[in-house]
């Protein structure tokens, strides 16, 4: 049995204390914002939570994190569907053109959640608090690391020093206050080794507005979303007839800056094709107004330096370790995951101890760093598409591509999966479920690459592209939509209330 102080009452954070309690282990979550827990899901969505503005903004909670649940935690499944939530069967939604519906070994895991983030962390906080050993104490502002020499020449850290001149010791502490916390900070002053950071700008602001459903949700066959270039988007469905809407534009594109205005969002989403549905008259009705984030990046933390832990008796989860593209819709889920294996590491090691660290660290890059990776690689693609488009609408030169030895794969790449996965998705079993697979963390990133028989169906799809009438636009391109936008009486009140 440790004494685990966590940083953070996140989804990082109450995963973290969940795994940690039941496993035996006394556990102090430590969150800065004053937040008693509302009643019920209802009321939770108007919880203040300041410290994570993400909450606010579209959440999804994929298949690697329902079956964690399933297989870890069944009794937090069981209340978040009592709470609402409803299970996602991907596979009940396989569009028509497939021909071969029939049932495969595996489709049982290919279930996510539709759930709202603040339902989600109202159940998980009932659910960590109900664990032996477990306290939370909120409003209290922790500052710092308090650490001393250890006889292996790192730096142990012994617990947190609060805001308020005390200090509260651990045998290990868990930082787990999200993407924003000044880790490498607290390192520093603590004396510990460096450490490294790889840090990117996504490139993009996203828009997200959430709604209640007036009846039955518009039919729809699989995940709603897509690129058009200059923006994309997604639907994102939630609990209790609830679903949000969010639009990711560059950050450089300032005459979209508009979407903030909730008629001028409304206007935008509905012009996209998949959207328009779920947005028509009578189908739902707007329950706040548009949440706008910026300041996206994809950024990870290297916490073994030379073969060794950095300092020994601290770990970081979540976000404050690595963080990824929100707009994938990973990060609850690697949040959990990220959980699990801190849990399976203090179960294979003494805690604090180096093979402790270093174990936690190598699971960590097997089973979170290539999301990462995925995540850069993804938004330098949407950069790059995003440049061209902007080159052509301009007249101006074609980004160059010879001196940048990633751009001509990062293009073919992009065609492939434009004119190639996506058709292929229609008509192919197998190319359909690899897809799926991927985008809810069942296989790693470049499995559906590596897999031969759905590559081989893919690239047949490419190299008939020529030979096929181009897809309908889901949606305007950028000068139809700024006209859309621009379509407005001069008194007109750009910002429609939210019903509540």
């Amino acid at each position: 049995m440790a004494r685990i102080v966590v940083v953070g009452a996140g989804v990082a954070g109450l995963g973290t204390a969940l795994s940690l309690g039941r496993a035996g282990h006394v556990v102090t979550i430590l969150e800065r914002d004053a937040t008693p827990l509302p009643a019920d899901p209802h009321a939770a969505f108007a919880w203040d939570r300041r410290g994570a503005p993400q909450v606010r903004h579209s959440h999804a909670f994929l298949a690697r994190l329902r079956n964690l649940l399933r297989d870890r935690h069944p009794d937090v499944l069981a209340s978040l569907l009592d709470a609402g939530a409803t299970e996602l069967r991907f596979l009940d939604g396989m569009p028509d053109t497939i021909l071969d519906q029939s049932a495969r070994p595996g489709d049982e895991d290919l279930v996510a959640l539709a759930c709202r983030r603040t339902t989600f962390e109202w159940v998980l906080r009932r659910a960590a608090l109900a664990s032996p050993g477990v306290t939370l104490v909120d409003g209290v502002v922790v500052e710092g690391l308090e650490a001393i020499d250890d006889p292996t020449r790192r730096r142990r850290v012994t617990g947190v020093r609060l805001a308020d001149g005390r200090s509260l010791d651990g045998d290990l502490v868990v930082l787990a206050g999200g993407r924003r916390g000044d880790v490498t900070g607290w390192f520093a002053a603590a004396g510990a080794e460096a450490v490294t950071e790889e840090d990117e700008d996504t490139g993009i602001i996203y828009w997200s507005r959430f709604y209640r459903l007036l009846g039955d949700a518009p039919p729809s066959a699989g995940p709603i979303g897509a690129d058009l270039g200059y923006l994309k988007f997604a639907v994102f469905q939630g609990d209790n007839g609830t679903f949000s809407v969010t639009l990711a534009t560059g950050n450089d594109d300032s005459e979209m800056r508009v979407l903030a205005q909730p008629e001028l969002f409304d206007r935008a989403a509905a012009a996209m094709e998949p959207i328009a549905p779920w947005l028509s008259a009578g189908v739902s009705e707007p329950i706040t107004d548009v949440h706008v984030m910026a300041k996206l990046r994809n950024r990870i933390r290297r916490f073994v330096a030379d073969g060794r832990p950095v300092a020994l008796g601290v770990v970081a989860v979540g976000d404050a370790h690595t963080c990824t593209n929100p707009l994938y819709g990973r990060g609850c889920s690697l949040a959990m995951v990220h959980a699990e294996l801190l849990a399976d590491a203090l179960a294979e090691h003494a805690v604090a101890d180096e093979p402790f660290h270093l174990g936690f660290e190598a699971a960590t890059a097997e089973a979170i760093e290539p999301w990462y990776t995925a995540s850069v690689h993804q938004d330098r693609m949407y950069r790059a598409e995003a440049a061209r488009q902007k080159a052509e609408v301009e007249g101006a030169p074609l980004p160059a591509t010879h001196d940048d030895p990633e751009a001509q794969p990062r293009l073919f790449m992009r065609s492939v999966l434009r004119e190639g996965l996506v058709p292929a998705l229609r008509t192919d079993p197998a190319v359909f479920r690899a897809f799926l697979r991927g985008l809810n963390l069942l296989a790693s990133p470049e499995a559906l690459l590596q897999d031969a028989e759905v590559m081989a169906s893919v690239l047949q799809a490419w190299q008939t592209r020529e030979e096929r009438e181009p897809d309908p636009p889901l949606g305007p391109t950028r000068d139809e939509l700024l006209v859309l936008l621009e379509d407005l009486p001069p008194d007109h009140p750009a910002a429609a209330p939210a019903s509540g």
